[in-house]
Parts: C-alpha cells; sequence; structure tokens
C-alpha cells in the first residue's frame, strides 16, 4: 500500500496509511475512521486526523494499513479480496 491509497472506507489516508501509530476504527454503521495512537501520550497530535495526512511530525513508517485491534464487537468487517 502506497501512502495515498484508499483505505476500506474509501477515503486516501496518505501517511496514515502506512504508519506505525495508525489504527482502523471501525463503528457499528459501517464507518471506518484512523486513530492516531500517538495522540494518548502526546495531546499536540489529534486524535483522529483530518484526511489525507499529507505531513506529520510523528510519523513513522512500518505499518500495515491500520490493524484490527480497535474494531468494535460485532462490528461487520470488510471482506477481503
Amino acid at each position: 500500500m502506497q501512502a495515498g491509497d484508499a483505505t476500506p472506507g474509501g477515503v486516501a489516508a496518505g501517511l496514515c496509511a502506512t504508519c506505525v501509530h495508525d489504527r482502523i476504527v471501525r463503528s457499528r454503521r459501517g464507518s471506518v475512521f484512523h486513530l492516531c495512537r500517538r495522540s494518548a501520550a502526546d495531546p499536540s497530535f489529534p486524535r483522529y486526523p483530518r484526511l489525507p495526512v499529507l505531513a506529520c511530525r510523528g510519523y513513522e513508517p512500518g505499518g500495515s494499513g491500520g490493524g484490527g485491534a480497535g474494531e468494535l464487537p460485532g462490528a461487520p468487517r470488510a471482506a477481503v479480496e
């Protein structure tokens, strides 16, 4: 996945798509959000940044485009092709 690729919600996440601090959160209604885990330790980082993120001082490459840890129990999951 490249930095400008679309996320499961269809919105280009920019740097978040490949950042180790990104976690994809899905609501019960199917909305997709990108949670910046850096915001837990440093409040200067927005918890849910406006996408696409084109520049970020906390960016660290190596993420896999989110992760399922933030999914709500019982939330519908996207089909993997």
